[in-house]
C-alpha cells in the first residue's frame, strides 16, 4: 500500500505538468477559435446568406456527425499522404476548433433566434445599421443564453483534449500511459488522471458561475 501511494505522489506533478503546459493550452486556443467560428457563422446562417449558410450547414453536418478521433486521424495521419504534413499540436488545434465551432455555431445560432425580433426594430428606429444592432443589443442578450452551454462545452473539451494522445500529443494523459507502462499500475494512474481532469473542469465550474453572474449583472446595467 505505501509502493502505491508513493507512486501516487511521485508521478502526481509529472501529470500535472503536461495538464498545465499543454491539456491547459491545447484547450484555451482550441475554444478561442471555436467561439470566432461559432459566431461568424451562427451570424451567417442567422442572416440567411445565400450560398455561405449551406456550406456552413454542411461543414456542421460533417463535424457533428463524425467522430472526433476520426478527425483527429484524417488530419495527422491522412492528410500526408496528399503532401499536407502537419505537426501533432496544430493538428489538434485545428481538429478541436473546426468540431467544438460546429457545436457551439447551432447553440450561438439558437440563442440569436431567441432574441425578439423587436430589438432590431428597435435599433432601426434609432438609426443603427444592421452590424450595429447586431454588436450592441442582440449579440449580448444572444450570448447571456449561450453562456451556460458553451461553458459546459468549454468542460467537455477539456476532457476531449485525452483524445490527442492518438496523434502523439504530450499531453497528460499520454504522459500517464507511459508511467503506466514503465510501473504496471493503471488503477491507481488512470484514477489519479481522472482527478485531475476532475480539478480543472471543477474549476471552471466555478468560474463558469461567476461568469454568469457577471454577465447578468452587465445587463442589467445595460
Amino acid at each position: 500500500m505505501s509502493n502505491v501511494w508513493t507512486l501516487f505522489l511521485e508521478s502526481f506533478p509529472k501529470i500535472l505538468l503536461p495538464g498545465l503546459t499543454m491539456t491547459i493550452p491545447l484547450t484555451a486556443i482550441s475554444f478561442f477559435n471555436a467561439l470566432v467560428i461559432a459566431v461568424i457563422t451562427a451570424m451567417a446562417v442567422y442572416a440567411r446568406v445565400p450560398v455561405l449558410t449551406q456550406i456552413i450547414r454542411a461543414y456542421i453536418w460533417i463535424f457533428r456527425g463524425t467522430p472526433l478521433l476520426v478527425q483527429l486521424f484524417v488530419v495527422f495521419y491522412g492528410l500526408p499522404k496528399v503532401g499536407v504534413l502537419i505537426n501533432p499540436f496544430p493538428a489538434a488545434v485545428i481538429v478541436f476548433s473546426l468540431n467544438e465551432g460546429a457545436y457551439c455555431s447551432e447553440t450561438v445560432r439558437a440563442a440569436l433566434e431567441a432574441v425578439p425580433v423587436g430589438q432590431f426594430e428597435a435599433g432601426y428606429c434609432v438609426g443603427m445599421s444592421y452590424l450595429q444592432v447586431m454588436r450592441r443589443t442582440v449579440l449580448p442578450q444572444a450570448m447571456r443564453t449561450a453562456f451556460p452551454p458553451l461553458s459546459n462545452s468549454l468542460i467537455s473539451m477539456v476532457k476531449d483534449t485525452s483524445l490527442a494522445a492518438n496523434i502523439t500529443v504530450t499531453e497528460m494523459f499520454m504522459v500517464t500511459q507511459r508511467i503506466v507502462a514503465r510501473t504496471y499500475e493503471p488503477l491507481v494512474l488512470y484514477i489519479e488522471v481522472g482527478l485531475i481532469y476532475l480539478i480543472f473542469s471543477t474549476a471552471l465550474t466555478f468560474v463558469q458561475r461567476w461568469g454568469e453572474k457577471r454577465l447578468s449583472a452587465y445587463l442589467k446595467r445595460g
